[in-house]
């Protein structure tokens, strides 16, 4: 019998990059062709499945699969198909930065074109794959507002601080109307709004701009999480119920030294201004009061199992604490490349590598190792069996498991 059912079926979760941007000016890029998940899906979530992981974040290409307002999804078909297959739960990403070609995101048109866009694609998906209808309206709106809107990485490539949070504003108001018009189709569908968790301080030798610093980290952080919940711009809609699920990503390089012009500078491993994870979950779940998943987390390379350590221990941590942390999103499932290079960063649970014109699934072995160690200390299955919606996490069984091995936070992070 489940005490403290959990919102999904497995503790670990799992998903595939599915960026569909516009990139420097070099034309749109599609992340799902250029990993092959379009070509591997079926296999994808059979792997999955060896995984013991029921759940992985899936994205549906906005821009490709609209054309002047007419919607053909018949290329989510393979992908339910192999869902089914393997009995994954989806949590569909609706805009991983991507939106149809002409569109002006700060216009006045793009959040009622957004809201019929996610209720097609929510007619489209509904009833026909495993579990709860769950939904990512808008991908990290809060980096999408950086990328697009200061640093002019991708379109609309605008380049002011002052253009940034416009256009944060501006998704904000679309993803509200995609939750509103989602809902009137699947009225108990869950919302995982996701943005990065970052910490950042000012330099050593710039004291002047820790006032900068602090803003970033406590209001910038936030700000878009805020209006999805309401608390700041009521008029656009949001309530506790649109924010719903706050998912948190959480890499290595999210804790930063301000940097006044660009991306800010990562903080080193060992690096005494470095936070616990377990303290920054703290201050979403005070500030909330809402469901946490970490939606994102992965190390890199060889650093990939001691990262997944560190994250673990930090999270059982704060579920010790009392935080509401419903599961962990090992992100991607398979490699993605760097956008600006083009190099493999090798962060996936699989590796890619080509063979011919396949990019073959080659398994991290220690990263699988750390993976298993946890699963079977949370007394978590390490394959799925026939039922795996059968019951829900329990979390309080994982929360016993956190009480017995007494974890604590700390500043020590691969």
């Amino acid at each position: 019998m489940t005490l403290t059912p959990g919102i999904f079926p497995t503790f670990f979760l799992s998903g595939f990059e599915c960026s569909t941007f516009h990139w420097k000016r070099q034309g749109r890029r599609d992340l799902v062709a250029e990993t092959q998940h379009d070509r591997c899906v079926r296999e994808d979530y059979a792997l999955l499945r060896t995984l013991g992981i029921a759940v992985a974040r899936e994205g549906i290409p906005w821009p490709l699969v609209e054309q002047d307002g007419i919607f053909d999804f018949s290329r989510l078909d393979p992908v339910i198909e192999a869902m089914n297959e393997s009995q994954i739960m989806p949590i569909w990403d609706l805009c991983h930065y991507g939106y149809p070609d002409g569109l002006d995101p700060l216009s006045d048109e793009f959040a009622g074109r957004f809201a019929r866009y996610c209720q097609a694609a929510a007619k489209y998906v509904r009833g026909r794959t495993p579990g709860l209808p769950c939904f990512t309206p808008i991908n990290e709106i809060t980096f999408f507002s950086f990328c697009a809107g200061e640093w002019g990485w991708i379109a609309p490539y605008l380049a002011s601080r002052e253009h940034r949070f416009a256009l944060r504003i501006a998704l904000c108001r679309a993803a509200i109307a995609g939750v509103h018009a989602i809902r009137e189709i699947e009225p108990k569908a869950r919302m995982v709004n996701v943005d990065p968790l970052v910490y950042v301080v000012p330099p050593v030798d710039r004291p002047d701009l820790a006032d900068e610093a602090y803003e970033e980290t406590f209001k910038d952080t936030f700000a878009a999480w805020d209006i999805l919940a309401g608390r700041e711009h009521p008029e656009f809609g949001g309530s506790p119920e649109v924010l719903d699920i706050v998912g948190v990503n959480c890499y290595s390089f999210g804790q930063m030294q301000y940097q006044e012009h660009g991306p800010h500078q990562a903080l080193g491993p060992r690096d005494e201004r470095i936070q616990p994870l377990a303290n920054l979950l703290k201050l979403v779940w005070e500030r909330y009061s809402r469901p946490i998943i970490i939606a994102e987390t992965s190390g890199l390379r060889e650093g990939r199992p001691a990262w997944l350590k560190d994250v673990m221990e930090e999270s059982l941590a704060a579920m010790a604490r009392g935080i509401d942390l419903h599961g962990i999103c090992l992100f991607p499932a398979v490699d993605m490349p760097d956008w600006h290079t083009g190099e493999w960063l090798h962060n996936g649970i699989f590796d890619l590598v080509a063979e011919g014109e396949k990019l073959r699934r080659e398994p991290y072995a220690p990263y699988v190792d750390e993976l298993r160690r946890w699963q079977k200390a949370l007394n978590r299955v390490t394959i799925l069996d026939e039922a795996p919606f059968s019951n829900p996490v329990d979390l309080q069984e994982v929360c016993a498991a956190a009480q017995r091995m007494q974890v604590q936070p700390d500043r020590d992070w691969s």
